[in-house]
């Protein structure tokens, strides 16, 4: 039986690699594409699969209850992968009002839409479908030197961001334990990878290196995150979208906590090994410390033994495999990384409120 995704967020990040594993690996699957197209969504990253049959593109908002119903009505999904989020720390911290309009208000307008659809169709069908929330770690909070967050951790969120993210979880759950609607929560650490928006650490201080700009770091350095390859991730959201159990909550975590200076450095490394020519080199002279971030989380860090587990999920990458990859992407893909740094954001300090950067 053909299998149809609706992928919301599809054109971001994550959601572009998603689309593009799925057209890939699942000769019987098609995927229709939902995404807003704001700053962090790109057509360019959907390019391989654009004119695939499988693949269906809309552009619209996941707030706009009309658009969302009737998507739901003509491409009949048997999952809904909820990935459409404003997800960066530093913006929320400058303007969190898009943050709930996405976040809160949209994964709402998702859910209703979705109960409705879902209480129309066969039972057979309704035994089938899913909707999976894809979430972050930064719900939790931050760690201290020992432990990982568990699918049990309480909820503790430090920004905006965080804040948006753990309403939309608990909207979720919610829709299952009033509604019964079949929804999964999944909880990642930070992704990286290529095609990912310039704003964050790691394609931010790779395209820096290149172009012998400073390296901000901020605070000590020592924050500490757990890295996870982009591709394995969605291969982990395949696998709770195809087995989860309605429901329940998966954390999705990469084994592979790195303080943030240390990847800095390592990536000064690696663009040193492959761009020897650089008049800035070694690249980590352009290390500059710089005021912390506000309510910075020290630590995170999954413990991913649940859906290893249950699901037979497990990470296919180390972080220096991963890194490597992602780097020489971004030194391969330089028309991507024109292109989608065009518009307003030209990789300036973001995340002060106000205050002197």
């Amino acid at each position: 039986m053909t299998r149809t995704y609706l992928i919301t967020g599809g054109a971001g990040f994550i959601g572009s690699c998603l689309v593009r594993q799925i057209i890939a690996e699942e000769p019987a699957t098609r995927v229709v594409t939902l995404d807003k197209l704001t700053y962090a969504g790109n057509l360019d990253s959907l390019q391989p699969v654009i004119d695939e049959p499988r693949h269906r593109f809309v552009q619209g908002d996941i707030a706009d209850e009309a658009l969302v119903a009737e998507l739901l009505k003509t491409e009949q999904p048997t999952a809904v992968i909820h990935l459409a989020a404003e997800s960066h720390v530093d913006r929320s911290i400058d303007g969190p009002a898009a943050f709930v309009q996405t976040n809160v208000v949209g994964t709402f307008t998702l859910l209703h839409a979705a109960r409705d659809y879902w209480r129309a169709i066969p039972s057979e069908r309704q035994q089938a479908f899913r909707f999976l929330h894809v979430s972050t770690d930064e719900v939790f909070g931050s760690l201290g030197d020992d432990g990982a967050f568990v699918e049990t951790t309480p909820y503790s969120p430090r920004s905006p961001y965080s804040a948006s993210k753990a309403a939309s979880d608990h909207l979720a759950r919610a829709y299952h334990h009033t509604y019964g609607l079949p929804t999964l929560v999944t909880n990642c650490s930070n992704n990286y990878g290529p095609y990912q928006f310039p704003e964050k650490l790691i394609p931010l201080m790779i395209l820096n290196a290149l172009e012998g700009k400073p390296l901000p770091v901020y605070g000590d350095g020592l924050n500490v995150r757990d890295w996870l390859y982009v591709d394995d991730h969605c291969r982990a959201l395949r696998a709770a979208a195809e087995r989860g159990v309605p429901g329940e909550t998966y954390n999705i975590g990469g084994n592979s906590e790195r303080a943030n200076l240390d990847v800095v450095r390592l990536i000064c490394r690696l663009i040193d090994h492959l761009r020897p020519d650089l008049p800035h080199f070694p690249c980590d002279s352009l290390v500059n410390f710089v005021k912390d971030r506000p309510g910075h989380d020290r630590r995170y860090a999954i413990d991913a033994t649940k859906i290893r587990r249950e699901l037979g999920w497990e990470p296919q990458r180390t972080f220096e495999e991963g890194l490597a990859t992602t780097v020489a992407w971004y030194l391969e893909n330089g028309e991507w990384v024109g292109r989608i740094s065009s518009g307003d954001y030209q990789r300036e300090r973001l995340g002060l409120a106000g205050e002197s950067r």
